[in-house]
């Protein structure tokens, strides 16, 4: 009954974050994440990466966050592929891409950075903007600092540097460390492995330096919600550390809003940052911008 519990309370709050899968009446119910019509298996650092990719133009590489998958993303994509050629994926222990269990390595964030910057190595993409949210706003900082050459741009939406109370919210750290003790005392099975190695990256990586993000050299747009699980303090910090970095902090919004209620002004504020030139304001200009 105790697992049933854990399980039902860890599925609850994701759906909280990713109700974003039902589609509206007049939407097509086009299956991201298990789309055969546009599904693929890249054989890159010996496991096999499940990805799709959506439209033409220039290439937009959208990266899912914890326990996330393609699907997390059915309200960007169609948004995007009306211009960009999108292209998404299931992470290194995530989704469909799941043959990687049996490796006795454990999971982290570098690991999965460079999955992804040999993805687009595979489908022969020298760069791509990137987006990224939760865990995956920190594989896109970590993929722009280890693979400069292939992020044109970047945009993070809440993405920490480490974890601990001065970065998140202590309940969210408390939540996933009760349910993380839990799953230790448990049998072997693919479902625990799975959950232990989420709940260690939530817990105990990143570790990433701010002056490290020195390396960032793209134009990169920091956003988080004001009410997100990592504290605005934090979302500043990150911004602040990037030498090209715009910062926008949602009002009235948690670590979901982009996928919950502010849907349309996130894929907007996203796409005209992606078209516009970065310019760094200073001096009397600050007075007229």
């Amino acid at each position: 009954m105790k697992r049933i519990l854990s399980t039902l309370i860890l599925f609850l709050f994701a759906l909280s974050l990713h109700a974003q899968t039902t589609p509206k009446a007049d939407q097509p119910k086009i299956p991201y994440g298990d789309n055969k019509a546009a599904g693929h298996y890249a054989k890159i650092r010996g496991m096999n990466m499940y990805y799709e990719t959506y439209g033409e133009g220039q290439p937009l590489l959208i990266i899912h966050g914890n326990s996330g998958s393609i699907g997390d993303f059915s309200k960007q994509i169609p948004y995007f592929a009306k211009k960009y050629k999108v292209i998404v994926a299931d992470s290194r222990d995530h989704g469909k891409t799941l043959d990687t269990l049996n490796m006795v390595d454990s999971l982290s964030y570098e690991q999965m950075s460079d999955d992804y910057a040999a993805l687009l190595t595979h489908l022969k993409i020298d760069s791509a903007l990137v987006l990224g949210w939760s865990d995956g706003g920190i594989n896109g900082l970590l993929l722009a600092m280890r693979h400069p050459e292939k992020v044109k741009k970047l945009a993070v939406t809440g993405a920490n540097l480490w974890p601990d109370t001065n970065s998140v919210e202590p309940f969210i750290l408390k939540y996933f460390d009760g349910i993380k003790k839990y799953y230790d005392k448990q049998k072997p099975s693919i479902t625990r492995t799975v959950l232990l190695r989420h709940f260690n990256l939530l817990l105990a990586q990143p570790q990433i330096k701010p002056a490290s993000l020195a390396q960032i050299k793209c134009p990169t747009l920091v956003m988080a919600g004001d009410q997100d699980v990592i504290k605005a303090e934090h979302t500043l910090l990150i911004a602040k550390s990037i030498p090209k970095a715009n910062l926008w902090i949602v009002p009235d919004s948690g670590h979901g809003y982009l996928v919950l209620r502010s849907v349309d002004k996130f894929n907007t504020e996203v796409d005209e940052f992606f078209q516009r030139k970065y310019k760094k304001i200073a001096g009397r200009a600050l007075l007229q911008n």
